[in-house]
């Protein structure tokens, strides 16, 4: 069975505005820059730069609000990431660097779309830092004030955008009694993920994988064959489309005029970015290449 939900402007905008947040992930500057603060390889810069704007928080903290990771990967970074740099010196070098990774991979491009819809999607990322209650990682990147560069303030609203999204689509997961590992299991049945993927970035086992999947069994969303049954592709549409109803304020402030724009000029930076490999394709987070 596949979904048939159609594209929604909340999941369009994420689409094109995810691949420029996920430069974070990919590119050697941010992962540089947390090493050259005193942080231990990429997972501790990755915990901890995500974190920072919550302030010296500790791993169960981390593992609610991130929800795919497995406990002991958190617990291997925090709370031991600030014996070595406080929050605020790793959020000043995550940004710093990872707009220098965005200039050096995209170029005059990246002006190019910041002169077109680079207050469009500012004026998107106020409607979500307005509407944060009940998303705490979304009001902590809420909180950080833009820097007045503009490559440097692109990423942080791109961020806020996709924190305030994720916690509505965590909210939706959970009411949908849909477990950190069940979620990626589902994610993974629409080929915008897979199993290793997932085990090797979040840090489940072969069993914790197996587990999860006799859970979706039994829960009758899952078949022999290892696709969704219609229970599932339903229960998949319903967090996809409750997801979509959390992140509407953004869409509401720019119009559907505004995220066509936005689509526009931030599409081919997108399909650069992974034409290019920096993004892979198949990926963790689940992103599919902007077609926009």
């Amino acid at each position: 069975m596949t979904s048939t939900l159609p594209p929604s402007l909340p999941r369009r905008l994420w689409q094109v505005i995810e691949p420029i947040h996920a430069v974070v992930y990919f590119a050697d500057e941010p992962k540089e820059a947390a090493e050259e603060v005193g942080l231990k390889g990429f997972w501790m810069g990755y915990f901890a730069g995500r974190a920072a704007p919550m302030g010296a928080v500790g791993a169960q903290v981390v593992t609610a609000t991130f929800y795919g990771f497995k406990p002991w990967m958190p617990e291997r970074a925090l709370p031991d990431a600030w014996r070595y740099a406080d929050p605020a010196t790793v959020l000043t070098t995550r940004v710093d660097a990872t707009a220098a990774a965005l200039r050096a991979q995209l170029g005059r491009s990246l002006d190019e779309a910041l002169g077109s819809v680079g207050t469009l999607v500012r004026d998107a990322a106020d409607a979500a830092r307005a509407d944060v209650a009940g998303r705490p990682l979304g009001a902590a990147w809420a909180s950080v004030a833009r820097t007045g560069d503009a490559v440097a303030d692109l990423w942080l609203d791109t961020a806020v955008l996709r924190e305030q999204r994720g916690d509505g689509h965590i909210t939706a997961c959970v009411a949908a009694g849909l477990d950190p590992l069940a979620s990626n299991a589902v994610l993974a049945t629409t080929g915008l993920t897979n199993r290793d993927l997932v085990l090797r970035a979040r840090g489940w086992s072969d069993d914790d994988w197996d587990a999860a999947i006799q859970r979706l069994l039994q829960r009758g969303l899952l078949g022999a064959d290892g696709g969704l049954t219609q229970a599932g592709v339903d229960v998949r549409e319903a967090v996809e489309a409750e997801t979509d109803h959390l992140a509407a304020a953004p869409t509401e402030a720019v119009g559907p005029a505004g995220v066509g724009r936005i689509e526009a000029a931030l599409a081919p930076l997108g399909r650069q970015l992974m034409d290019g490999g920096l993004l892979p394709s198949p990926n963790p987070i689940g992103l599919p290449r902007p077609e926009a």
